[in-house]
């Protein structure tokens, strides 16, 4: 993400541990109150619906396990013993809510399992040491902390800032693989205006209080770009920075984004039409639509827009006869094109393109 030096003097994986996933930050020695004038911006269990499946990283002024009904599950991780204890401990009556002990860049290791195995196994030496590598990394393929495709919402306050930035692209991809297909992210993150100087990055003080680490804003939405994530969207952004350090503005924004544009393309004479209000957009995929034209896309694109963020702006225009999923041809994404009405009702070829767009989609398709 950043590529600032590494923090020398703080330690921002004993920061994760204390505040990211586990107690809040002391706010005493927050600079103009920063992290209480954070908190107060936004409730993230307001972004989780009944029914489904949370996992909550370092978001315990939230509290979704309320909203997400009977049929819906919370899961919340703590790194620290003692904050592990306290929560099962202040939770113990709710039946959707459990705690789990892990770190939000490791979402596979059960660091419960390990601490149990270590107890018959102290590491005394390098080999050990090793041995207790091999075992974490098969509690990684056996047991899985968090097994892939299996969360709804993953909601985050200010886990990215207490992660050490050389993890951060791992914590996101961690994020992106227990999320199931169409799943979505929404994280609470402290922000800059500019590049974080090492003298700052190097107080321990705003480590502990998000500063530190925290990303600049274009530089956070392209680590969620770069990991794989599509519909990326600032859903609430302070105007007036909380605290001002060395002209640098720190301000906090909730960010948005959702899992689901990787696979294959194929072609069901489906056409969507941007309705506006700008000329032009294009999606993560490249894509560009133009305001009132009937584009061409995949079924994948297709189903994509037809859920949030995009299906407010978007109108489907699906064709008169539908094609089977299995009988679809390959559809190519690499070309931006207007499909003739007369084609949404027939099974002609696709219109010429408006626009080509250079270089490779991807591996498997438009992605």
């Amino acid at each position: 993400m950043q590529h600032e030096a590494e923090s020398t003097t703080a330690d921002p994986e004993q920061a994760c541990c204390n505040s990211a996933v586990g107690a809040t930050a002391n706010k005493e020695s927050s600079p103009s109150d920063v992290l209480e004038r954070d908190a107060d911006l936004t409730d993230l269990s307001n972004y989780v619906s009944s029914g489904d499946v949370v996992l909550n990283l370092g978001s315990h002024h939230a509290k979704p396990d309320r909203l997400v009904g009977p049929s819906g599950r919370v899961i919340s991780i703590e790194c620290s013993d003692a904050q592990l204890a306290l929560a099962r401990q202040s939770e113990s009556g709710a039946t959707n809510l459990e705690f789990r002990k892990g770190r939000p860049q490791d979402l596979q290791l059960d660091l419960e399992q390990l601490d149990d195995w270590l107890q018959s196994h102290p590491a005394r030496s390098s080999h050990d040491w090793l041995q207790a590598e091999a075992q974490a990394e098969h509690l990684r393929r056996s047991s899985p902390l968090i097994p892939s495709d299996s969360i709804d919402v993953v909601l985050g306050h200010r886990v990215l800032n207490l992660v050490p930035q050389a993890d951060r692209p791992q914590t996101l991809a961690e994020i992106y693989r227990v999320l199931k297909r169409n799943g979505r992210v929404v994280i609470r993150e402290i922000v800059s205006d500019d590049l974080v100087p090492v003298a700052l990055q190097n107080d321990s003080t705003l480590w502990n209080n998000s500063v530190s680490g925290a990303c600049r804003e274009d530089v956070l939405l392209a680590a969620l770009e770069a990991a794989g994530f599509h519909g990326i969207e600032i859903v609430t952004r302070h105007e007036e920075p909380h605290v001002t350090i060395a002209g640098i503005e720190f301000r906090g924004i909730t960010v948005q984004a959702f899992k689901g544009k990787a696979g294959p393309c194929f072609e069901r004479h489906q056409a969507v039409v941007y309705n506006g209000p700008w000329k032009a957009v294009i999606d993560d995929d490249g894509h560009t639509l133009y305001r009132g034209k009937r584009m061409a896309v995949c079924d994948k694109t297709f189903q994509i827009y037809s859920r949030a963020p995009y299906a407010d702006a978007i109108t489907l225009v699906p064709p008169v006869t539908e094609i089977p999923l299995a009988e679809a041809r390959p559809f190519n994404c690499k070309v931006d094109a207007v499909r003739d009405p007369k084609e949404t009702k027939a099974t002609g070829p696709i219109a010429m393109p408006l626009l080509q767009i250079s270089g490779e989609c991807g591996p498997s398709g438009c992605c």
